[in-house]
């Protein structure tokens, strides 16, 4: 029986490139690079650097300078933002390269099977597999978070038609020019997609809860050596803190819950990069230290009400309401697993995420969670790309082996 690998985005792709490499049937399903095609407006950046961006490769060659060199395209450097659709290309050429066919079919079921060990999972054409593991590889897939006072804005569920949406409904945020857009929300997706939207003709506000807006350091590509020492770099940044967790996420994951938790919340607050405040401070109006506390649409309008630092209430009205308010991690949301599955998997105390052994593995044997979902057990490193070569060669290590031997 195979392994099934549910996503086809970097952590899926870096995990079936391994269990390839090591000789296990695998197969893979969903749109290759599917949310950073479809989930991201048209003219974005990553936030992280050339050297964060790479997806494990079971054999050298496989990194994004590579793929840059074999196509003729000038390498990429800290200074260097990279376009979204370069990351995209990268991974449709690491899929070629090191994975193989990916079967586009959804995954619209898992269960246990009902005999024996391993799982029965079917999909949207009907079509039914054994699977001898199972991992979950979906990114923040249907993880989007609105909060309530914005979405009962939209009573059938925010989107692209509904007074409110959240970033990851966007591709072109060209469709809003000459329209009133509230940004809400203080990190990159906010403020790029301000700029965006500032650039296509819309009018635009940002809504910032925080009492200023953050922005990342220009990268110094000569640091002195007492800099270095003071604040080593890492995939995440520089400082302490994020090059320990980012050199050992096994460590992360034996610290108590509570400790995991509160880092994964606070390790990296919302922050812009440092190459798109020009694009925003000074050209697109922010709003700070204000909360919405109330909205309503009326007619074609919303009327947004916000709390200001010294209790005054102030009512804008726009056309439409930008979330940019991030995601949430729900096992909930994870449409695929069926109840009992779903009712099995333990979760880290104090959240709705998985909790894993060391190897990935949740607490029901053959199924492993990566990426996003895995953050809350070994760091914020899992919330980026600079995460995959940790998760995937432990991954297809332990899933590789059989049922009775993991």
């Amino acid at each position: 029986m195979p392994v099934v690998v549910v996503g086809a985005g970097p952590y899926g792709l870096s995990v079936a490139a391994h269990l390839r490499a090591a000789g296990a049937p695998v197969r893979i399903f969903g749109e290759v690079m599917g949310s950073w095609r479809h989930a991201m407006a048209t003219g974005m950046f990553l936030k992280s650097t050339p050297a964060a961006t790479d997806l494990s490769a079971p054999e050298p060659g496989g990194r994004l300078a590579d793929f840059r060199r074999l196509h003729g395209e000038p390498e990429l450097t800290e200074l260097t933002p990279i376009p979204c659709d370069v990351f995209v290309r990268y991974g449709q050429w690491f899929q070629k390269r090191y994975v193989g066919e990916v079967d586009p079919a959804r995954v619209v079921a898992v269960d246990r099977a009902a005999t024996g060990s391993g799982f029965t999972v079917r999909l949207d054409d009907g079509q039914e597999l054994a699977a001898a593991a199972v991992v979950v590889a979906t990114g923040l897939n249907g993880l989007a978070h609105v909060p309530d006072e914005l979405r009962r804005l939209a009573p059938e569920g925010p989107g692209i038609g509904a007074p409110v949406s959240h970033t990851s409904h966007h591709t072109d945020l060209s469709r809003y020019a000459g329209q009133r857009v509230a940004v809400v929300g203080g990190g990159q997706s906010a403020l790029e997609s301000a700029a965006l939207l500032h650039e296509a003709g819309a009018e635009v506000q940002v809504l910032v809860r925080d009492e200023r807006v953050r922005w990342g350091l220009t990268p110094d590509l000569a640091r002195p050596w007492t800099e270095r020492l003071a604040r080593p770099a890492s995939p995440l940044g520089t400082g302490w803190v994020l090059a320990a967790v980012c050199k050992s996420p096994g460590g992360v994951r034996r610290l108590p819950s509570s400790a995991r938790l509160l880092l994964f919340r606070r390790a990296l607050g919302p922050s812009g990069g440092w190459w798109l405040r020009d694009r925003v401070e000074g050209v697109v109006p922010v709003r700070t230290s204000c909360r919405v506390t109330r909205a309503e649409a009326t007619g074609s309008a919303v009327h947004l009400e916000l709390a200001e630092p010294d209790g005054r209430r102030v009512t804008l009205a726009v056309d439409h309401v930008l979330a940019a308010t991030g995601y949430r991690l729900d096992l909930d949301a994870v449409p695929f697993l069926s109840p009992a599955v779903r009712g099995a998997v333990a979760c880290v105390p104090g959240s709705k995420a998985p909790e894993l052994t060391a190897m990935f593995e949740s607490s029901v044997s053959g199924l492993y969670f990566t990426g996003s979902l895995a953050a809350p057990m070994f760091g914020p490193m899992m919330r980026f790309v600079a995460g995959t070569e940790f998760a995937a060669t432990r991954i297809a290590r332990h899933a590789a082996r059989p049922a009775s031997k993991r």
